[in-house]
């Protein structure tokens, strides 16, 4: 029986114009970043399952690929349960290894720590356009920092990150999980449905409001909450400052400075980004994760109809790791739909060094192949790509095919 050739599902090869945007892609987020003073990290691809399984993930915790117990350890005859044979899990996301990390090292981080993290994640999801069980998640995070200081850098460096990589007008959608919280109480539900009630709303965009109404009756919730709770948008939708309209509503439900702190964000960001987006207050936004506490965001692109990356303020997850409570906030870019998008619109790298073909006869002389590889040294010190090959019959085919990976130059080296 043959080898499967294929990758498995939901994993992808990745040939070599796509590893080329990926390449360049990557080092804009890096030299953006690092403008911004954040210092790059790395965490293993595996954690301890106990980790990545404290409810904080949300759902997707139930993605996780786990990693069965090795040699002795492994006993399948006497397996009870899952932690019988599970000790480690594949990571999901970079913010619970970042967590660990920085639980574990914080006495030699300067404080606050701004870290960039780059690193390829699992999720057994179910794969789709722009969507894979493994991918690559580039984030940035400030931890350290109490004050929205954190997420007006987080926004600003995210943004400007994109902008340089050549998209414009898309958006941030930002929110804040205590408003969602008072939207709520304000509206009637019991604090303990909150989880549920957030759950639906989060499907806002995919079955609009009479959708979100329809699934919270099912839920049993009583109509007059949902009333009030949807006219809360329709109040959101026609008032000149939505954020302000709510603040003044949810004022007896609403915690103190929440509405000032947002507020903040959203002109501060206004004042000085560089690219350009619209910054957008969303009171539909939830995003899933467990973890966040405060600040919310996201980014929408409209030619990808859908987030494309999106973070927030988790001031309790290092908590769990240490006792003490630390200030965080994140962003995360959604690394493999900006490629897919780059790659879908043929986009061409920009400022390529020249790209040089030399052709070598076959039963070139020894000699005189040395002083072409020499030239070739030559050249590429001096920043040129060049490539070194032998000629194969079919000469035109083979120039064709490397003329379609940018080579422009060709120097043929015959026997004579």
């Amino acid at each position: 029986m043959a080898l499967a050739k294929k990758p498995v599902n939901g994993m992808k090869d990745i040939l070599p114009d796509e590893m080329a945007i990926r390449d360049y892609v990557q080092g804009v987020i890096k030299e953006t970043y690092r403008s911004f003073g954040f210092t790059p990290i790395e965490t293993p691809c595996m954690e301890n399952i106990t980790n990545l399984s404290s409810k904080q993930g949300g759902e997707n915790e139930k993605l996780i690929f786990k990693v069965l117990k090795r040699g002795e350890k492994l006993k399948l005859t006497e397996a009870k349960e899952e932690a019988d044979v599970v000790d480690f899990g594949m990571r999901y996301d970079l913010t619970v290894p970042l967590a660990r990390f920085y639980s574990n090292n914080a006495n030699d981080l300067p404080s606050p720590f701004k870290a960039l993290q780059m690193g390829n994640v699992w999720r057994a999801d179910r794969p789709q356009r722009g969507r894979y069980r493994q991918f690559m998640q580039c984030d940035i995070d400030i931890l350290g920092e109490p004050s929205n200081l954190a997420e007006i850098e987080l926004i600003l460096a995210t943004t400007t990150t994109i902008g340089r990589i050549g998209f414009e007008n898309f958006e941030i959608h930002i929110n804040e999980r205590r408003i969602l919280k008072a939207m709520a109480l304000y509206s009637g539900f019991a604090e303990e449905s909150f989880d549920t009630v957030c759950i639906i709303l989060d499907k806002m965009d995919k079955i609009g409001k009479d959708g979100v109404a329809e699934e919270l009756e099912k839920e049993g919730f009583a109509k007059e909450s949902i009333d009030k709770y949807l006219s809360l948008f329709d109040g959101v939708a026609h008032a000149e400052n939505g954020l302000g309209f709510l603040a003044e509503t949810l004022a007896d439900f609403l915690e103190d400075g929440v509405y000032e702190n947002l507020q903040e964000i959203i002109d501060t960001v206004e004042a000085t980004k560089t690219a350009k987006f619209d910054l957008v207050f969303d009171p539909t936004l939830v995003r899933g994760m467990g973890y966040y506490t405060g600040t919310i965001f996201e980014i929408v692109m409209p030619e990808l109809g859908a987030a494309c990356g999106g973070g927030g303020r988790y001031d309790k997850m290092i908590g769990r790791f240490t006792g003490n409570d630390v200030p965080a906030c994140g962003f995360s870019i959604g690394f493999e739909r900006i490629v897919l998008l780059l790659m879908e619109s043929n986009f061409k790298i920009p400022t390529q060094p020249d790209k040089k073909v030399y052709f070598i006869e076959k039963g070139y002389p020894a000699d005189k192949l040395v002083n072409v590889i020499a030239q070739a040294q030559k050249e590429r010190s001096e920043g040129k790509q060049v490539l070194v090959v032998r000629m194969n019959k079919n000469k035109k085919f083979q120039k064709e095919k490397l003329a379609a990976e940018g080579y422009e130059q060709f120097e043929e080296f015959f026997n004579k």
